[in-house]
């Protein structure tokens, strides 16, 4: 069982001090059970549980009320995956997002998804709101509880803004009076980019190397996440969307951060460690969401993000969505020289096991994606079979395998009729800040020494093969991955080129994590990458054919028309909605 943050939100759930969405017309205004406004919270014990109660907030999820799990809003409007499930009108939301073109304002799910996370906002904000009341000398470890605070209320307000955009910015010196004459335009784009910046500087200089406990904020965190925000911020947007610049210095900072890192995180030496829960919080894991099974509390804080996303089989039993499309199945092809087919591949279908074995493959194919007539999840004897599909002809014969686990592990619980486990979610790893780096390193026309961090990833990515073989101990497929050298394997390494090889480096390593779409927005090539998308898979899957992207639009959801309701019409809608 994890300690520290686990144990703790239990603690917290026992003390009664856990914020609820309880009905109210105010999306902010909620306060602890019981208790509320009461000056006897603000004492370091209380505090304690309600700095739990705000980490309780990133794992606080469920699949019809806003999920935390990334996939719904970044692989599905990606190309990455289908929805899955029984047909279209299952999670019809979760279909709206895919196809984009019937999604509309009053969509219920977005309402909830940014009602849970004011939700969120709200405790960090009422917990810092009582921490300021105690004197210094009564609280030790009063700033550190402050830093790790800003830094959980500047990740919600992080997935707000790639999410939505356009947000309200309400913090601790706000009075519930005031929400209502808060607008969401009140500072631009780029202003809240820096706000959010800002919470993660004050939380670099203020948390300690190692914090209490595993899950809790440290600096090695909140130095990933401030280069993050940053990388997402140097890229400068329009109005509608549109990418206008880059911002050089932001780069340089994010390159800095990120080199720095490399002296206390690594790469796990295979690339299933990230996806077992015997070897999560390893070297490689930075931020991740701590579940927890026979914790005391009725289910254990397991990771309801995945719980529609097991197999249909006996073992298992439910629900067969978060279905790999085959566009990103095909992604995973190589030439002969062991590198991707950025032009050609998905010329070529890979649809069961036996095509492992005729086409050359990335090996990281067999971690991410379950196929026909493949081991799944690291078994050789347990066999992937399209009847563990739940709709194959709709959403073809591939499902997602990163967040789930082997029904026989200690982790995995039933809560009926769903499943889920107590595996660990990761929000932010080495792998993604080296990918950072090399990222800002191309746009700042340092390509070359960007090189050597994409390497890394491709010879880890070679080198994880121990645990994808059957029953006789041969490999599942026909793996051939190869580093990137210029003049001998591949074109120079150009500018354009180094870019071309750093994005399809991020889609491998990331697939089915939730990550592709804010990429593709980030760059500002998300309408022509998934219209093109649209254009093949068309032919595929007969759902789609009236999918498409709109420029200038989609990029973000619309402001929940329940939130402009409430703002009476202060809030102002996204552009084209």
């Amino acid at each position: 069982m994890k300690t520290s943050i686990a144990s703790f939100i239990r603690m917290a759930m026992l003390g009664g001090l856990l914020l609820t969405a309880a009905a109210c017309d105010d999306f902010l205004e909620v306060t602890p059970q019981s208790t509320a406004d009461s000056d006897d919270l603000n004492t370091p014990e209380s505090l304690e549980k309600m700095v739990i109660s705000a980490y309780s907030s990133l794992g606080n999820a469920n699949y019809q009320d806003g999920m935390n799990a990334y996939w719904p809003y970044g692989d599905l409007r990606a190309g990455d995956a289908y929805k899955g499930g029984a047909g279209t009108g299952d999670m019809e939301n979760f279909h709206l997002f895919e196809t984009f073109v019937y999604l509309r304002e009053d969509n219920e799910y977005l309402d909830k998804k940014w009602y849970n996370e004011y939700i969120a906002v709200a405790r960090t904000n009422d917990a810092l709101a009582r921490l300021r009341k105690i004197p210094d000398g009564q609280y030790p470890k009063k700033k550190v509880r402050e830093a790790e605070l800003r830094f959980l209320r500047a990740h919600f307000y992080f997935e707000l803004k790639i999410l939505f955009k356009h947000i309200p910015w309400i913090d601790e010196n706000d009075k519930t009076d005031d929400y209502i004459t808060i607008s969401n335009v009140e500072y631009t784009d780029a202003q809240l980019w820096d706000m959010i910046i800002a919470e993660f500087r004050y939380a670099v200089a203020n948390l300690p190397e190692k914090n209490d406990g595993v899950g809790r904020a440290n600096k090695g965190m909140a130095q990933a996440y401030l280069a993050k925000a940053l990388l997402y911020a140097a890229y400068k947007q329009d109005d509608k969307n549109n990418v206008t610049g880059i911002d050089r210095t932001k780069l340089q900072e994010v390159a800095t951060l990120c080199r720095g890192l490399s002296k206390r995180y690594k790469l796990a030496d295979d690339f299933a460690n990230n996806f077992l829960c015997e070897t999560e919080n390893g070297p490689e894991s930075i931020f991740a969401v701590q579940h927890s099974l026979n914790d005391g509390t009725l289910r254990g804080r397991l990771d309801w993000g995945a719980m529609l996303n097991y197999p249909m089989n006996p073992e298992y039993g439910c629900c067969g969505f978060h279905c790999p499309s085959q566009n990103m199945v095909n992604a995973f092809r190589t030439d002969d020289k062991g590198l991707p087919l950025f032009d050609t591949f998905d010329d070529t279908d890979i649809k069961t096991a036996a095509d492992l074995k005729t086409h050359n493959v990335d090996p990281r194919l067999n971690h991410t994606v379950a196929i026909p007539d493949a081991p799944y999840k690291y078994r050789p004897s347990f066999i992937f079979k399209t009847s563990w599909t739940r709709e194959p002809d709709t959403y073809g014969s591939f499902m997602s395998m990163k967040e789930t686990v082997l029904p026989d592990c200690p982790c995995f619980a039933f809560a009926s009729p769903f499943m889920s486990s107590s595996k660990n979610r990761d929000i932010i790893r080495y792998d993604d800040v080296m990918l950072w780096e090399a990222e800002a390193l191309i746009e700042l026309g340092r390509q070359d020494d960007a090189l050597p961090l994409i390497n890394a990833i491709r010879e880890r990515a070679a080198k994880s093969t121990k645990l994808l073989v059957d029953t006789l101990g041969q490999p599942v497929g026909k793996y051939q991955v190869a580093t990137y050298k210029p003049g001998v394997n591949c074109p120079a390494w150009t500018q354009d080129f180094a870019r071309k090889a750093l994005r399809w480096e991020r889609r491998l390593e990331f697939a089915e994590e939730g990550f592709r779409f804010f990429d593709l927005v980030r760059w500002g090539i998300a309408a022509e990458t998934v219209n093109a998308y649209f254009n093949t898979e068309k032919t595929r899957r007969t759902y789609m054919k009236e999918a498409r992207f709109t420029k200038n639009r989609d990029e973000y959801f619309p402001i929940p028309k329940n939130q402009i309701n409430f703002s009476k019409k202060l809030y102002k809608q996204n552009a084209g909605w």
